[in-house]
């Protein structure tokens, strides 16, 4: 048992810090979110899917310009501009709405050109993933899971949002629903980018 609290001692972090907070807040807001706003604040580049956007956003600026583990974070950087494309369908959603209809959009099938969407996202997700090898982006990943502790709460909040957003897309039809445990789930990433990044507490 004195080992377990060592382990657990030298390797997690229970603090409750600012993004903490903002994390925790967007967790509250959740539940009241679904019952108490309308549905539109849920559709495709609405007010929740514009939140989410401007988080990322600042997700993208913090590992841009993070101090330490350079190539880790610029990884980190690619991934998120990746989820950035992805929130607006990689452009489709903002420029192939259906005139006439409500939150609808034409799928890459039925736009010229949009077949060459997924082969040009697979090249990106290629070069991402050759940049995390070559750059050895891996090595500092390994020294802050090896030396520096994890934020236990951020983590949670993190899984809680992922889990939420999983469940509503797959066994609800509430949008408002799938873009506040997103925007949750995106809450959490930028908190832990953060920390990682800029707290000397979570610098090894």
């Amino acid at each position: 048992m004195e080992k377990v609290k060592n382990f657990i001692k030298k390797h997690f972090d229970f603090g409750i810090y600012p993004v903490t907070i903002l994390a925790v807040l967007t967790a509250l807001a959740v539940i009241p979110c679904v019952k108490i706003l309308p549905e539109t604040w849920g559709y495709e580049n609405g007010i929740l899917e514009n939140l989410q956007m401007i988080t990322l956003a600042i997700g993208l600026f913090l590992a841009i310009f993070a101090k330490a583990n350079k190539k880790l974070f610029y990884f980190v950087g690619l991934v998120i501009f990746l989820l950035i494309a992805r929130e607006v369908n990689y452009g489709r959603t903002l420029f192939f709405p259906i005139p006439g209809e409500v939150n609808a959009y034409y799928s890459w099938k039925e736009i010229k050109y949009g077949w060459i969407v997924n082969p040009i996202v697979g090249l990106y997700i290629t070069g991402t993933t050759l940049y995390f090898i070559i750059s050895k982006a891996y090595k500092d990943m390994w020294n802050i899971i090896k030396n520096v502790k994890i934020p236990v709460w951020n983590f949670v909040l993190l899984f809680v949002g992922m889990g939420l957003g999983e469940y509503a897309e797959k066994a609800t039809e509430n949008f408002v629903f799938e873009e506040i445990s997103e925007l949750l789930f995106y809450v959490a990433l930028v908190g832990i980018i953060w920390l990682y990044g800029y707290n000397e507490r979570f610098k090894n």
